[in-house]
């Protein structure tokens, strides 16, 4: 990939209008669920997949994406904690986070630690989920659960097997998002939240687990300099030229993510 030291800015309008591509993802991937063109295979992993929604959904959104890696013999399930807010729909305050975390006190606090607050709360289901089944779970995530994924599995490396992004912000949070002017009305400190993720970085061991990050240069709603992981040692880039809300339905970024999950071994190509 080029440009790897571009700053991240705000997606373009004219990209935006390039989000309408979805409906052709989702009308493609009919079919082959329809017509069952996928055939359901053995279990060829040992690891229990989750899949973590986007900003905005829930597992309903990732159902057509487990009904394929089920079929082709990925156990799959959704993430069980409902719509992805960010944790905006959580009561919480700062004082709520795990002792995992640490960051500045906000002396006025609009929701800037939100999304670790879910984060958590996906901790706590993924450990949930090794203890019940005695599996190693894969994390696959969608948006911003992709970077709630990442998270999970950067404080748990002997549970979390592999991890799958698809058009993931890895810098700034919303800042560098199409998002970012709701958050600002909101009065949601920005500038704090990308300082924060930066100095976590910086400060906490990285992902020690293999990671594939799926990215777009024609993603309307995340910039994709934000999504290029330039710490994770076992990180591989794939990039495909698709819409980001339609990245979940898309068949190509199936077959991607399908691979990426039955592979056993991942170089590090960052």
């Amino acid at each position: 990939m080029s440009d790897l030291g571009a700053v991240p800015a705000a997606p373009s309008k004219s990209l935006l209008f390039l989000e309408a591509r979805a409906a052709v993802d989702f009308a493609t991937m009919l079919r082959p669920l329809i017509r069952g063109e996928s055939r359901s295979v053995a279990q060829q992993t040992d690891s229990l997949t989750v899949v973590v929604p986007g900003f905005g959904s829930g597992d309903a959104y990732t159902l057509p994406l487990r009904r394929f890696l089920k079929q082709n013999g990925v156990r799959s399930e959704g993430w069980g904690l409902g719509t992805n807010l960010g944790g905006s729909n959580l009561p919480h305050t700062q004082e709520d986070l795990s002792s995992r975390w640490d960051f500045e006190h906000l002396e006025e606090y609009r929701g800037e630690v939100a999304v670790p607050f879910l984060i958590d709360r996906l901790y706590d289901a993924v450990m949930a989920r090794h203890t019940a089944t005695g599996k190693k779970i894969s994390l696959v995530g969608w948006s911003l659960g992709g970077f709630l994924a990442r998270e999970v599995a950067r404080e748990l490396p002997d549970v979390v097997d592999k991890v799958v992004t698809m058009g993931s912000p890895l810098i700034g949070g919303p800042k560098y998002t199409a998002a970012a002017p709701v958050f600002r009305r909101r009065g949601t400190d920005l500038d704090w939240i990308e300082a924060e993720i930066a100095r976590r970085e910086e400060t906490v061991p990285p992902i020690s687990q293999p990671i594939t990050a799926i990215i777009s240069k024609t993603d309307g709603i995340v910039d994709w300099n934000a999504v290029y992981d330039h710490k994770s040692p076992k990180v591989r880039h794939i990039e495909v030229d698709a819409s980001h809300l339609g990245m979940g339905f898309n068949t190509k970024i199936w077959s991607y993510v399908l691979g990426a999950l039955l592979s056993r071994d991942q170089e590090n190509t960052a």
